[in-house]
């Protein structure tokens, strides 16, 4: 009887000593879960409420307020220009919209640079930057890029026309200019290819002169900036001798003969008569 209770307190001794054991593990797991849930909330980045497109929002759409919604953004990584509230983005009320300037995908958030402002339509007049203007330029299939040219792509503008003594010339005479428009239609997302009969270039005053002188005296063509070239393309010129090769004659030489030497005389009178007799100059 005593062997029987002996092995009975045995074991109920193992078995408690393996509870202790687990309930020491488990309470070390839950000791690092909890470690591990400290360190994810102290590297978690605040996050903010900031307006987003419900839906896709095409170029000139009016946005509503069904077309809104919230999300949460990082608010260490926040864009410039996104609105926190509906009166930020509707400061005159819902009934004062704003229009689409570049069309915006479900869950992004609305920027002021992709937004009219209230009342305003997406029209040419807001895609201008201060202080900057819009000239038409008159293209073709070859001088407009083939009809590859969209709205907000960059280009230069060459002029071909007559110079003085020199016959044909074209010559790069604006850079990096930014379109706006191509034939009336200012929305980036075309589809297809339209060969345009006119595009519109936003340009300071002074470059709008300057075009406008240009196409009066000659033809423009435009060159497709590539995306994301910085580089500013040097002056350019080229003639029909540099556009074949031809170098420019030398100009013959002349050789200047020495002036005569001097011939000095005395004019003597003979009565009606005057005789000039050739004498010796004198020397400085």
């Amino acid at each position: 009887m005593r062997s029987l209770f002996g092995l009975v307190l045995v074991a109920g001794l193992g078995l408690a000593g393996t509870a202790v054991y687990m309930v020491r593990g488990y309470m070390a797991e839950q000791a690092l879960a909890l470690e591990a849930q400290r360190q994810a909330a102290a590297a978690a980045v605040p996050t903010v409420n900031v307006i987003a497109a419900k839906r896709t929002l095409l170029y000139g759409e009016r946005i509503t307020p069904d077309d809104i919604m919230f999300v949460r953004y990082a608010e260490p990584f926040l864009p410039e220009g996104v609105f926190r509230s509906v009166e930020e983005l509707f400061p005159q009320g819902p009934n004062v919209q704003r229009a689409v300037l570049r069309q915006m995908e479900p869950n992004e958030p609305l920027l002021a640079v992709k937004v009219t402002a209230p009342g305003e339509d997406a029209g040419l007049v807001a895609r201008l930057s201060p202080g900057m203007r819009a000239f038409a330029v008159s293209v073709d299939v070859a001088s407009g890029v083939a009809g590859f040219l969209r709205p907000g792509d960059r280009v230069d503008v060459y002029w071909t026309g007559q110079a003085p003594e020199r016959g044909d010339v074209t010559q790069l005479i604006e850079t990096g200019l930014r379109l706006v428009a191509i034939d009336q239609i200012a929305d980036a997302h075309l589809s297809g290819v339209l060969v345009p009969r006119t595009v519109t270039v936003e340009a300071s005053p002074q470059q709008v002169a300057k075009l406008a002188l240009a196409q009066s005296t000659g033809k423009l063509s435009l060159s497709l900036v590539g995306q994301g070239d910085s580089l500013v393309a040097a002056a350019v010129e080229v003639d029909r001798r540099a556009m074949l090769g031809i170098e420019e004659e030398a100009a013959p030489s002349v050789e200047i003969a020495p002036p005569p030497p001097p011939v000095c005389t005395v004019r003597t009178r003979r009565g009606a008569e005057v005789v000039e007799t050739p004498v010796d100059c004198p020397t400085n």
